[in-house]
């Protein structure tokens, strides 16, 4: 045996139990996803209450976003080699605590901090669902649905975000959009610490490579810094740059200290030899990127273009919304299990191509129902599926040692991708309008929508890279998987390609 394994049966009464562990699982992840977004629409009222300045109220959302990007694979790798449920409540805990600062802040700094801290439980958080996810369901149809299901709530999540914000600062305060998590968030802890399975690799060496962590959480805030800062100060800024620079020689310093000097890697970067490993996370940025993409061009349109209010945007994004979850938690789980995951990722990116080619004929004089129903619909159903199925493919081919390393992974490829185009995205809708608030015509919105085709073309090439699998090995896996616990199987081999064997 490698790893503790408190996993659960899939037999009985036991199955209540692990739908206890994929509630857990889905409200944390929710709970971090609607965080990132839930803001926005709280900008003016903080900074009315607090007396924000104008420069630096950016940072009530950049605080979150830059930490939380940055110990992302830290966060991960401590749940394989501390506990998965040990870390999940810590992440829990870290997080709620937060909430609690944030929502009662007296002054700007105290609400920074806050939500610095918050960014740093989720950044443990999210690994952690993910992994918890990955070790508890053997199943392959189990295991499906499970990912289908949180997948759609992180799809989701930052769709109604913009609702949630809108009607709870609109109908309370905006200080209720952080008190809200501390209820939620103990009330989790103490699901968390009943229902979830412990697990860790029992025979990992439990010191973490600290030069290793410190280069690659400080490389990667530098780099979702320089991002950030060039929505507002411009690509050719002097910290712009900077932090670019720094991140980058940060990151690539990791990369060789991993590969040659690092007796325990924080990222083994043999990892990346998984083509399965590889592909998702390059199918994670495209996608990340393409919704966050288009939930920013969407607002802007309905508010700028439309004339919408923050109430009746949040309401628009219904249908996105519903048509993610309908197929990540419904079809996509059926057509994994039956196909694999190789075709439902491709069909998802295709699908979210033709959206956006649809989406940059939006026209000035158009509308909701006109311009965007039936595209934002058609790009729900194509991110549902590839949110997903990602997760699954993600997550194959892997050892059970490493299920919190490639859930860091998986995260923080989304987390950079959508950074990254969400300031080039507002580069090129201002320069066409000249400002975004002024953005009173459609023609940079079709612009901006016909670049985004690029992204989801990147993402079928790499879904086509994705390991296929074939019927017969899919029928084997429906056989003869769940007689195997993740702990027994953790150095062999389950009988399906795709599903979790170890690279070698």
């Amino acid at each position: 045996m490698t790893a503790t394994d408190d996993s659960i049966p899939t037999t009985g009464g036991a199955r209540s139990r692990l739908g206890l562990v994929l509630l857990a699982c889905c409200v944390g992840q929710f709970m971090v996803v609607l965080d990132a977004s839930i803001v926005n629409v709280a900008l003016r009222p903080i900074q009315d209450s607090l007396d924000f300045s104008a420069s630096t109220l950016q940072w009530v959302i950049n605080a979150y976003t830059i930490v939380f990007a940055g110990f992302l694979l830290l966060g991960g790798r401590l749940a394989d080699l501390f506990g998965r449920r040990r870390v999940f409540a810590l992440g829990l805990a870290l997080f709620t605590l937060a909430s609690l600062v944030a929502g009662l802040a007296w002054s700007p700094s105290s609400l920074l901090i806050a939500r610095g801290i918050q960014g740093l439980g989720g950044a443990v958080l999210a690994p952690a669902t993910l992994t918890v996810l990955f070790t508890s369901f053997t199943d392959p149809g189990g295991k499906a649905r499970a990912f289908g299901t949180w997948s759609a709530v992180a799809a989701a999540g930052g769709a109604i975000g913009a609702l949630v914000g809108g009607v709870v600062t609109e109908w309370l305060s905006w200080r209720w959009i952080f008190l809200v998590n501390v209820p939620i968030g103990v009330a989790l802890i103490t699901l968390v610490l009943s229902v979830v399975p412990e697990s860790r690799d029992e025979r990992a060496d439990r010191r973490i490579d600290v030069i290793g962590a410190m280069a690659v959480t400080a490389g990667l805030m530098a780099v979702v810094l320089g991002i950030v800062e060039s929505q507002d100060k411009g690509w050719d800024s002097a910290v712009t740059i900077v932090s670019l620079v720094v991140g980058v020689l940060l990151v690539a310093f990791f990369l060789v200290n991993e590969a040659k000097f690092a007796r325990q890697p924080l990222v083994p970067l043999s990892i990346f030899r998984n083509r399965s490993v590889s592909a998702a996370n390059v199918v994670n940025f495209t996608t990340s990127a393409a919704l966050v993409g288009v939930l920013f061009l969407f607002t802007l349109l309905m508010q700028f273009v439309y004339g919408f209010d923050a109430l009746k945007t949040g309401l628009a994004y219904l249908p996105l919304s519903l048509a993610i979850v309908v197929t990540a938690r419904g079809l996509a789980p059926q057509l994994i299990t039956r196909l694999g995951p190789k075709p439902v990722l491709v069909t998802g990116s295709a699908l979210s191509l033709v959206a956006l080619i649809w989406l940059s004929f939006v026209s000035t004089d158009g509308g909701f129902v006109h311009d965007l129903l039936g595209p934002s619909i058609l790009f729900g159903a194509g991110q549902g599926f590839v949110s997903a199925t990602v997760t699954m493919a993600g997550t194959a081919n892997v050892p059970y040692t490493q299920a919190g390393l490639v859930s860091g992974l998986l995260n923080a490829s989304r987390q950079v991708g959508g950074a990254l185009w969400l300031s080039v995205l507002a580069a090129v809708v201002a320069g066409h309008a000249g400002s975004l608030s002024a953005g009173a015509s459609a023609d940079g919105y079709q612009q901006a929508f016909l670049i985004a085709t690029v992204f989801p073309l990147v993402g079928i090439i790499a879904g086509l890279a994705v390991p296929g699998v074939s019927p017969a090995e899919l029928a084997a896996a429906k056989q003869s998987w769940g007689a195997k616990k993740p702990a027994d199987s953790a150095q062999g081999d389950p009988p399906i390609r795709g599903h979790n064997r170890p690279a070698r």
